[in-house]
């Protein structure tokens, strides 16, 4: 490893040791308690409201990916999210790594709350340049055995729900979990079905 290498993981590893420090600081049992009752899942909870998380992407952008995948492999719920939101804050000029690293990470969301963080923040600078990359990550996803890849997929294309060119795509997705029997897939369906709608 070299002097340059081991400058930038340490100074990464001190600004995770500051979000997290921030995250504790800025904690509260009634919020902490408000998360577990609306977003269940058994990860580790701090208790801190998203204006907070919302700071925090601002303040920490600079420091680039090293912390973003640091921030999401610590695992905690609000580290999760934060790290869609570090996403959402790099320039839309590195569109193709943000996609990259939604890819990477699909399979490691475990509750609606980040699934829906991760695919209407994440990109949303990137949707148009990514288009034709979304709907083809979403395709893949779709077909996951996995709930949250499959709610993942739709959420990808919420956006584009606005764009009545869109439509036959979304579908195309919608039929094939139309009839799914998990309760957030049927959500998501319900969610996009309902956003294309108000479009026609």
């Amino acid at each position: 490893m070299t002097t340059e290498s081991r400058f930038v993981s340490m100074t990464t590893l001190e600004a995770l040791k500051k979000i997290q420090a921030e995250l504790k600081s800025n904690s509260s049992e009634s919020h902490k308690t408000a998360i577990q009752k609306f977003v269940p899942g058994s990860q580790k909870i701090y208790g801190v409201k998203n204006p907070v998380l919302n700071d925090l992407a601002k303040n920490y952008k600079s420091v680039g990916w090293e912390l973003v995948y640091l921030v999401w492999k610590s695992g905690a719920y609000e580290e999760r999210l934060l790290a869609a939101k570090l996403v959402r804050e790099i320039s839309k000029k590195e569109a193709a790594e943000k996609l990259k690293w939604v890819k990477s990470i699909s399979k490691d969301i475990s509750d609606w709350a980040t699934c829906d963080t991760v695919g209407m923040q994440s990109l949303k600078n990137s949707n148009k340049i990514l288009r034709e990359e979304i709907f083809r990550l979403s395709k893949k996803l779709i077909q996951s055995k996995n709930l949250w890849e499959r709610r993942l997929a739709l959420v990808l294309v919420e956006d584009f729900t606005k764009d009545h060119s869109a439509h036959n795509q979304i579908q195309s997705l919608l039929n094939i979990v139309k009839k799914d029997d998990e309760y957030y897939v049927k959500k998501a369906v319900e969610w996009i079905t309902r956003n294309m709608k108000k479009v026609r």
